[in-house]
């Protein structure tokens, strides 16, 4: 029999091989990063600092924001490293939790886009019955469930491709630990695997995507009937920072997942892993704070409130020098 020595670590390729360009992309994705740090984490203090913005959509945009710095964060920071020292070794369990924790952040990201459309259906369709209907009680029910979901479908997804054998190669074409990836080394037969993965994905998938395009085709028939062209601007601009949100995430997430594991190239899978595992997370922020006066009204406040701060420490510290 044929002697086979299991892998302990894999090496990620990476993005680009040429040593010209690591610096350059070293810089685009430290920007890149830092732009999702401060945008999403401050989006998530500014919700919870203005008491006009603690209402159930601010609250599902708030844990958004948090569960975008935690998946970028799962990704990024290890691509920054291997661009800065040339390190591209990961061990068996790093490459592991990796792929657990994105797995986690990016389904539960998939329900709260769901659970938010829900909450836009509520306040279009059924805006007398709105303070009843998303309760505090509903709404941490439907947020604790997104996180539930999220570490039963990355427990099922890391459990399966880490029960494979891998035994020859140990270089993964990738630039981190995704599903297809790393399954792509195993020596073991796969169609079980990824028979899992396409059944397991397409329902967590679609039962969101189908929430999401039932609730807006309700919200669109009433808008339809709204007699006053102002109620009809007014019900569009609410939902379309979220509609622009979830045809970004959607469309990445399907053309990467739902298509068979012969059609995959691997330089247009590693192009789209980048755009939504690190531009996604920058880009929500942006668009929920651009189109949303509430959120821009916020922020104002809060700049003036910091310069004002700023103003009487100074001038503390003028009066106690003299």
């Amino acid at each position: 029999m044929e002697n086979r020595t299991e892998v302990t670590h894999f090496i990620l390729v990476g993005l680009a091989s040429a040593p010209g360009l690591q610096v350059p992309l070293f810089i685009m994705f430290t920007l890149i990063y830092l732009s999702t740090v401060v945008g999403n984490l401050g989006l998530a203090v500014l919700i919870l600092l203005d008491p006009r913005l603690h209402t159930p959509m601010y609250f599902f945009l708030s844990n958004l924001a948090l569960v975008d710095f935690a998946y970028s964060s799962t990704i990024t920071p290890k691509v920054m490293a291997g661009f800065l020292t040339g390190d591209k070794v990961i061990s068996y369990n790093a490459c592991a939790a990796q792929m657990f924790f994105f797995i986690v952040f990016a389904t539960v990201e998939s329900y709260l886009l769901a659970s938010m459309a829900y909450d836009r259906y509520a306040a279009v369709c059924k805006p007398l019955h709105y303070t009843t209907t998303m309760t505090p009680e509903v709404c941490a029910g439907l947020a604790i469930g997104s996180y539930v979901c999220g570490f039963l479908n990355a427990s099922i997804h890391t459990r399966d491709t880490f029960s494979l054998s891998f035994c020859e190669s140990n270089v993964v074409h990738h630039f981190f630990c995704d599903i297809p990836a790393v399954a792509a080394l195993s020596c073991s037969d796969r169609h079980i695997s990824e028979l899992i993965l396409v059944v397991v994905a397409s329902f967590n998938i679609f039962f969101a995507l189908v929430v999401i395009l039932i609730s807006y085709l309700f919200i669109f028939i009433t808008i339809l009937k709204m007699p006053s062209s102002s109620g009809y601007q007014k019900a569009l601009s609410t939902c379309a920072s979220h509609l622009t949100a979830v045809s970004i995430f959607y469309g990445t997430v399907i053309f990467m997942y739902l298509q068979p594991s012969s059609s995959h190239s691997l330089d247009t899978d590693k192009v789209a892993s980048v755009f939504y595992a690190m531009v996604i997370p920058m880009l929500n922020p942006l668009v929920y704070s651009l189109r949303n006066k509430e959120v821009k009204g916020a922020l104002k406040k809060v700049v003036s409130e910091a310069k004002l701060i700023f103003f009487r420490m100074m001038i503390l510290r003028l009066c106690n020098g003299q």
